[in-house]
């Protein structure tokens, strides 16, 4: 009876029980990173943090490159429309050229389909840091080099590649019959993407969209490669050079550049987050 009793009582609680263990391993999982941004938090507001996570003095001294141009770098305003410009100008090329694309590799069945969508993915594994040299040369002869729209065109043509097949994803779990009903009330092929499918593609294009934008945010490797004067300069390279001499760090100022440069993307990715969990309903098919 005793027996009976246990069994039934897994059994009406697995899922419960089962959920518990997941939540316990996520906070187990994610803590070390919680952890990692309180400090952050919290030594940016202090003068010096003993023993972990205890400030021994609150102070917005750290925060002075907000209303200063530190000596020897760029206005971190400038910077920051720098890094702006050129997530905006990544995020905007990928959107134009995904929308379509992912609609052409979804809808139309062409000589060399197969073929292009594996290439597709063959492009986008490529590793940044090996295309160096090659770019490096193109930016001369195209006289790109030392500009944020040479940085822009690089980083947008490395995430077009994924960009499309999320994008195509979203396209083949809409219904040929809605474009069939465009066909047959006199829209154009063009039309019927314009007017009827696009719209209902926007938790795709919401995803593209965050993961253009925090492409070029975050992009560091060309922007140190490629740009050189302090008026090109993005928050990626601004932070690396505040670092400097691993011996002579201003921990307090660099935590307090480090938060401000994450805020945006936390801000954004909340503002955004329900199509982010559309990207497992749709952008996975096909």
């Amino acid at each position: 009876m005793e027996r009976e009793f246990k069994l039934t009582f897994f059994q009406k609680n697995s899922e419960k029980i089962l959920n518990t263990v997941i939540f316990i391993i996520l906070i187990v999982v994610t803590l070390p990173i919680i952890l990692g941004y309180l400090w952050l938090i919290i030594r940016s507001f202090s003068v010096d943090v003993v023993r972990g996570f205890i400030p021994t003095q609150f102070t917005i001294k750290n925060w002075r490159f907000l209303w200063e141009t530190m000596e020897g770098y760029t206005n971190i305003w400038k910077a920051t429309l720098n890094t702006l410009w050129v997530a905006l100008g990544v995020m905007g090329i990928e959107i134009l050229i995904t929308s379509m694309g992912g609609y052409a590799l979804s809808r139309y069945n062409f000589r060399g389909r197969s073929f292009t969508m594996k290439f597709v993915l063959v492009l986008h594994a490529f590793p940044t840091i090996s295309l160096l040299v090659a770019v490096f040369y193109v930016l001369k002869v195209t006289g790109l080099l030392d500009k944020l729209i040479g940085v822009i065109l690089l980083k947008a043509s490395l995430e077009i590649p994924w960009g499309t097949w999320i994008m195509k994803g979203f396209y083949d779990g809409i219904p040929w019959e809605l474009e069939w009903a465009g066909l047959i009330d006199g829209y154009g092929r063009m039309k019927v993407w314009w007017r009827i499918i696009l719209p209902l593609v926007k938790p795709g294009i919401a995803v593209t969209a965050v993961f253009g934008f925090l492409s070029g945010w975050s992009e560091f490797i060309f922007v140190n490669t490629f740009i050189f004067s302090q008026e090109t300069w993005t928050l990626s390279k601004y932070v690396k050079s505040i670092i400097g001499d691993f011996r002579f760090v201003d921990y307090g100022l660099v935590t307090a550049i480090g938060l401000f440069y994450v805020i945006p993307t936390l801000i954004l990715y909340f503002l955004v987050s329900k199509y982010m969990i559309k990207l497992t309903i749709g952008g996975v098919k096909g």
